[in-house]
């Protein structure tokens, strides 16, 4: 049997696509959790299989899901970890979506995870800010972001957000933000807005790491699917073209970045 991963003090750990563990103030949180084995589900194809696997992460007390929509943000094994967990924190309409225990978190909205951490959700929007509406005003799709807050440390998760101006917005209402885990990746299906950015591009998430002033930043969702399009190594090179690349946490999946 798989023992859970040791844990730490503040600590972060990619699994690819968007999944990163988060290790903060006794509490172990899973962002966007995704863990089939590679898949073709039709409008998408993940291309690897996760570096962690779910058993190793039994012990985690809240996922977080920025939405329900899409299987590269929550596939059917990620489906099942998430409903199992503790505690799952996400959107409005996920939380419909995914029923059982899902608490829907409306922008803005604030809830504590423990004495020591607080989770606020923050809007998101998953495409560009002039793309076409569901039927409940979304682009795309609802999606939401996350900031906790913990003694001495704050970190912005941010979903599939596309928006600066949502980011610029989340830098004003936290201040510091000491961590930042970006969505990225360039996500492009071409039969949506005419194949422009989901996610950030590389370019992009450089922007928003500067609109933070973030001292440390871990990207995701940028391997492990074929409709991402920009990689490790094109956030790289944004970064290094920015003068910022200091600040981007280059550690493989599946291995612990511990912060401290």
């Amino acid at each position: 049997m798989t023992a859970p991963l040791p844990r730490h003090e503040l600590g972060f750990l990619t699994v690819g696509g968007p999944t990163v563990v988060i290790d903060v103030a006794g509490l172990r949180l899973v962002s966007d959790p995704t863990f089939d084995a590679p898949t073709d589900y039709g409008a998408l194809r993940k291309t690897r299989g996760p570096a962690v696997t779910t058993a190793a992460l039994a012990d985690t007390d809240v996922v977080l899901v920025s939405h329900a929509d899409h299987a590269d943000n929550l596939d059917v094994a990620g489906r099942a970890f998430a409903l199992a967990a503790p505690r799952l924190l996400t959107n409005p309409g996920s939380a419909r979506l995914l029923g059982g225990p899902a608490e829907g978190l409306a922008p803005w909205e604030a809830v504590r995870v423990s004495d020591a951490a607080t989770i606020t959700a923050v809007p998101a929007r998953h495409g560009p800010a002039d793309g076409e509406t569901d039927a409940a005003g979304y682009v795309n799709c609802e999606v939401t972001g996350f900031v906790i807050q913990a003694p001495g440390t704050t970190i912005y998760v941010s979903g599939d957000n596309t928006s600066l101006a949502l980011v610029a917005q989340v830098k004003e209402r936290f201040g510091k933000i000491d961590h930042a885990v970006l969505h990225a990746g360039r996500a492009t299906v071409p039969a949506k807005f005419a194949g422009r950015p989901l996610s950030l591009s590389a370019e992009r998430a450089s922007a928003a790491a500067q609109l933070l002033a973030a001292g440390h930043v871990v990207v995701a969702h940028q391997t492990g699917w074929e409709h991402f399009v920009d990689g490790p190594g094109a956030t790289h090179k944004a970064f290094h073209d920015a003068g910022i690349a200091d600040c981007l946490d280059s550690t493989p999946e599946g291995e612990w970045s511990v912060v401290g």
